[in-house]
């Protein structure tokens, strides 16, 4: 049977659901419900609407990708740059996965990706996209038996209370004292840092207050977030965004953004989120990022218990215009975290 990529219909989206529960072993209406509701969020994008395709056989989704739009500062300027999203091929219609990215690749001139998956990855860097760097992958254990479920009870308890005790030794206030206060709007405060920060770094996803407030406000999937944040006399010193998913098993920093330089106050939003997921009950914290002046050091974490994880996200760019890319290769001048793209879309 022929099987061809075509733009994505509402019709598709059974189908498209269907292929997502099948390969990430999702299931339920709920399930269904809430990816629906993910689209209708992406596609109220303030940078625009995304693009989607189908790979189809007949009445049968085989394949989906999207592209989300999404606005940038890259060297002083102004560029929207669109993102692969949700890429996804049945595995008997693997060899077909490369003419639906091909396809994002055609329709798309500027394109910023960051993805563990390792043939897709190969794939975006074969058809144009140059490598920026890796995201630290990093990860702090609160429950034991996150390593084995198969673990005795009694084991279980005496590594907890062993992991309590060191985590309390290890999140203990030293050094400057900061106030943190829960953040409960995204303002012109946000939109001041974001400036103070571009005329340090060149190459930035736009987190002003307005993208804030549609990535994190009433309306988005991640509504259910706590923001950090930290403020000096000149204004907000940093903010940390933190998720605890729906099985409360996992916690989640999404965001964590300082002043260029300000390690301190990256340290300290780093420890208050410890704690603020401790007090949660999660049993795993998951943080991922790219090092750099806006960011903790990789040190700070294993300084508070983190580990590093072998699965690593990479971060790829494309722009058309060659003076942008030039400035966009460098990982130098860049700032990432898991809210900022794609892998932070999905967390529920």
């Amino acid at each position: 049977m022929t099987v061809v990529v075509r733009p994505y219909t509402n019709a598709d989206l059974p189908g498209v659901a269907k292929l997502r529960a099948l390969l990430y072993h999702h299931a339920g209406d709920d399930q269904i419900d809430w990816y629906a509701s993910v689209w209708n969020w992406l596609e109220r994008q303030p940078a625009g609407e995304p693009y989607r395709w189908v790979l189809a056989t007949g009445d049968t989704v085989a394949g989906f990708l999207a592209a989300v739009p999404q606005v940038y500062r890259i060297g002083g300027q102004r560029v929207v740059a669109y993102t692969p999203t949700d890429y996804m091929v049945h595995p008997n219609y693997g060899f077909h996965a490369i003419p639906l990215m091909r396809t994002f690749f055609q329709a798309c001139q500027n394109c910023v990706t960051c993805d563990s998956s390792v043939p897709a990855i190969r794939l975006q860097a074969r058809l144009g996209a140059e490598p920026v760097a890796e995201l630290r992958h990093t990860a702090k254990l609160f429950d034991a038996s996150v390593l084995s479920r198969s673990v005795p009870e009694p084991v279980r308890l005496l590594l907890n209370g062993s992991m309590r005790i060191t985590d309390n030794v290890l999140t203990l206030r030293a050094g400057r004292r900061f106030q943190v206060d829960v953040l409960d709007a995204f303002d012109e405060r946000f939109d001041t840092l974001f400036e103070h920060i571009a005329d340090i770094l060149p190459c930035l996803p736009v987190k002003d207050a307005a993208y804030l407030r549609w990535r994190y406000g009433p309306g988005s999937p991640h509504a259910e977030t706590i923001t950090l944040g930290i403020s000096g006399r000149d204004g907000l010193l940093g903010y940390a965004i933190l998720r605890v998913t729906v099985s409360g098993r996992d916690g989640y920093v999404l965001d964590l953004t300082t002043l260029p330089g300000r390690r301190d106050v990256a340290r300290e939003l780093l420890r208050r989120a410890v704690r603020y997921f401790r007090r949660a009950g999660v049993e795993l914290i998951r943080y991922r990022f790219l090092e750099s002046p806006t960011s903790p050091e990789a040190r700070d974490a294993w300084r508070l218990g983190f580990f590093p994880r072998k699965r690593r996200h990479h971060l790829l760019v494309k722009f058309a215009d060659p003076a942008i890319q030039e400035l966009a290769r460098n990982s130098a001048n860049w700032a990432y975290n898991t809210g900022d793209g794609e892998m932070g879309y999905w967390v529920r």
